[in-house]
């Protein structure tokens, strides 16, 4: 973001979204990449820079959304809202897969959010099939 963020409210964000990506669910502290704070409802689209509009975002979810705000549902075509990991519950639109290198969508939002951010990228599959060989993954549920 072109603004600079004050530390304190950059360490709120942080520290409530436990220190991880809302999207993709990745640990900073696993990844050893900082995490980006990002517009939820993008400025570009006449979203705010407050905390309630921010949040923690990886480098790759982050680069992926973009400006989005909703994208199509891979199994209908219908346009879904992304998932919104402020205001929403990651479990009830998401899960891993059996072999936690995969996150599945289980709603309208999860699918349409997994397709547009592309969260089962072919750079962090690798990464969390290590991870969870390492016990690092999946990360414990926070809600």
């Amino acid at each position: 973001m072109a603004d600079a963020l004050p530390k304190a409210l950059r360490e709120r964000i942080s520290v409530a979204a436990g220190h991880r990506c809302g999207y993709c669910q990745t640990d900073q502290r696993v990844s050893g990449a900082q995490m980006h704070v990002e517009h939820i409802v993008p400025r570009a689209l006449g979203g705010s820079s407050q905390e309630s509009n921010l949040w923690l975002s990886c480098a790759w979810c982050n680069s992926y959304k973009g400006i989005q705000v909703e994208a199509p549902d891979p199994n209908t075509g219908q346009k879904a809202p992304l998932f919104n990991p402020r205001g929403q519950r990651w479990a009830e639109h998401f899960a891993w897969d059996p072999a936690a290198t995969h996150i599945l969508g289980l709603t309208p939002t999860g699918r349409a959010t997994v397709a547009a951010l592309n969260l089962n990228n072919p750079y962090i599959v690798p990464a969390r099939r290590l991870w969870v060989l390492a016990g690092w993954h999946p990360p414990n549920p926070r809600d």
